[in-house]
């Protein structure tokens, strides 16, 4: 299962959403692959005002406000779903 996580450098919200990523990334395997909007013209023009944005392959499109709970479950989700 892949995850990306569409962010910018220097994004505080961004680098705690990868902080809890790289935790539940610990209980339930899954590639992490980060995206700089600022390097992908078409990612910035749909998430400027969005990031973090976490695409989750098989699953769902989650925007900020993130929660930990919102996030590990449907992460697990998308998890059972890829079995």
């Amino acid at each position: 299962m892949r995850v990306v996580l569409y962010g910018k450098p220097d994004c505080g919200l961004c680098d705690e959403l990868k902080q809890e990523l790289l935790e539940i990334q610990k209980e339930l395997q899954f590639e992490l692959i980060e995206r700089n909007i600022l390097e992908d013209d078409e990612a910035f023009t749909r998430y400027r005002y969005l990031i973090p944005v976490l695409d989750i392959e098989g699953g769902e499109l989650l925007h900020p406000p993130h929660h930990r709970d919102l996030v590990y479950n449907a992460l697990r989700a998308a998890h059972r779903q890829a079995r």
